[in-house]
């Protein structure tokens, strides 16, 4: 395990999963600090067994069966474990709402109606 790795499963046993905030980061490269507070990514958020567990997911480009084979467990123990970690992370959005410069342009177009650039702007407010 990298020195990087076990400092990180050692804030992890120290915190007991308890949430917690960062509120200094310096940036190794020039040691510029900035203070305040920031909370963690959500994968960062997961315990450590989970973090491995969701990057062996992605390394295997999702392929449960290979999940399967490198933990040693079957296909429903991989899904149950997938559905958990699921329900602990938010859903991010990968199609926004258009911008409203998008939709008056679309509208310029005739693309759309007037009544729809409406909805559509008021759906964003």
């Amino acid at each position: 395990m990298t020195e990087q790795a076990m400092d990180w499963q050692e804030l992890t046993n120290l915190t007991r999963g308890q949430p917690f905030l960062v509120e200094r980061v310096r940036l190794a490269g020039n040691g510029v600090a900035i203070e305040g507070e920031f909370e963690l990514p959500q994968l960062a958020q997961l315990n450590v067994e989970d973090q491995v567990f969701v990057t062996a997911f992605v390394r295997c480009h999702g392929s449960i069966k290979e999940m399967e084979r490198i933990f040693g467990v079957s296909y429903p123990t991989v899904k149950s474990r997938l559905n958990r970690i699921t329900q602990m992370l938010d859903f991010v959005e990968t199609d926004p709402a258009p911008s409203r410069a998008d939709v008056i342009d679309r509208l310029r177009r005739g693309e759309i109606t007037a009544q729809q650039a409406v909805v559509e702007l008021k759906s964003r407010a």
